[in-house]
């Protein structure tokens, strides 16, 4: 019977390109992929949002809260040692005639000790046999012995007054020392501080103003008038006087034109002038920057700072000032930028 038989076996076909194809087209699907996703923005890092003002001024609260505590307590330790290197040195004069006063009596007392008992007896002896009047060389003795004595006595007392004194000023002097020390870490971490609070306010955007004596601008535009904001607001608490044009005391035009003189753009030093060298803009168009006039015969005139703040000089009795617009008659607003 005949036997079956397997068929003889044959291997698989293979395709043309094989594995390393599969291989490559794989990887090349894995390239679009990614690119694809970079190009949706899948693999791109999330960017850094930049401080915005709010925060850049709330993080400059938080260091002036450290600040001003440093401040008073640097001005503390300044004033007690003004006063204790006062004292040290009102000790020293004092010590230093009590010293002189000691160190001349000892040389007394050296003196009586070296004629009395350096010259040895003999002396004594030989003045008593050439003196007609007995006992005289005892009553020198003594006499010798209590001028001594007093000398002593009053060497005593002025040494013990002067380590008193010397006593209280090396307790002073130690006390400095460690004021000195003191007034060096405030001093330091006071700069430190400093530079922290200057490194945020430049950290403001360029479009943004902050100065002392007028609240921070933002979204000011144009270069001169930052300038212009920023000269303006630091005259805040100057005098109003008529016909000033700066720099320590101003009228209304004064002002803007010596505002505007930093920025370089000339004004003349007249409201009418003004209105007529710049270009009308509506309240709404209105910027930090421009001009705004009052009354109708534009008899004032101050710089604004937007959200319906401006800073100018109001009148004699008034110094320079931050105010509303909305408490005189507007005229209108123009534009120098």
């Amino acid at each position: 019977m005949p036997v079956a038989t397997m068929p003889p076996h044959r291997p698989a076909p293979v395709r043309p390109g094989g594995p390393g194809r599969a291989r490559r087209v794989t990887h090349r699907l894995i390239v679009l992929l990614a690119a694809a996703l970079v190009g949706a923005g899948a693999l791109t890092a999330p960017a850094h949002a930049e401080p915005s003002v709010d925060e850049i001024e709330a993080a400059i609260d938080k260091q002036w809260e450290q600040l001003e505590p440093t401040i008073e307590k640097y001005n503390e330790v300044r004033s007690k040692l003004r006063v204790n290197r006062k004292k040290s040195a009102d000790l020293a004069k004092k010590i230093q005639p009590l010293a002189l006063e000691s160190e001349l009596a000892m040389g007394r007392v050296g003196q009586l000790a070296s004629r009395h008992y350096m010259s040895g007896p003999a002396t004594d002896i030989g003045a008593l046999l050439v003196d007609t009047r007995p006992g005289q060389l005892a009553e020198q003795l003594t006499m010798l012995d209590r001028l001594a004595a007093h000398e002593r006595k009053q060497i005593a007392g002025v040494l013990a007054v002067r380590d008193k004194y010397n006593a209280q000023k090396q307790k002073l002097d130690t006390l400095i020392a460690s004021q000195v020390e003191q007034e060096a870490e405030l001093a330091a971490r006071k700069k430190k501080i400093d530079a922290e609070i200057k490194r945020l306010k430049a950290s403001m955007p360029k479009t943004t103003v902050s100065v002392s004596g007028c609240p921070t601008i933002n979204g000011v535009v144009s270069a001169a008038a930052r300038t212009a904001i920023r000269v303006a607001c630091q005259q805040v608490g100057d005098p109003y006087v008529w016909g000033a044009t700066g720099p320590n005391s101003f009228d209304c035009s004064g002002l803007t034109q010596y505002a505007y003189k930093a920025a370089g753009i000339s004004l003349t030093h007249f409201t009418g002038a003004q209105w007529n060298e710049g270009r009308s803009v509506s309240r709404s168009e209105a910027r930090p920057g421009d001009l705004v006039f009052f009354y109708s015969d534009l008899h004032h005139v101050g710089l604004y700072l937007g959200n319906g703040i401006m800073v100018h000089a109001p009148r004699t009795g008034k110094p320079v000032q931050v105010s509303s617009i909305n408490n005189q008659p507007i005229a209108g607003f123009r534009r120098v930028t």
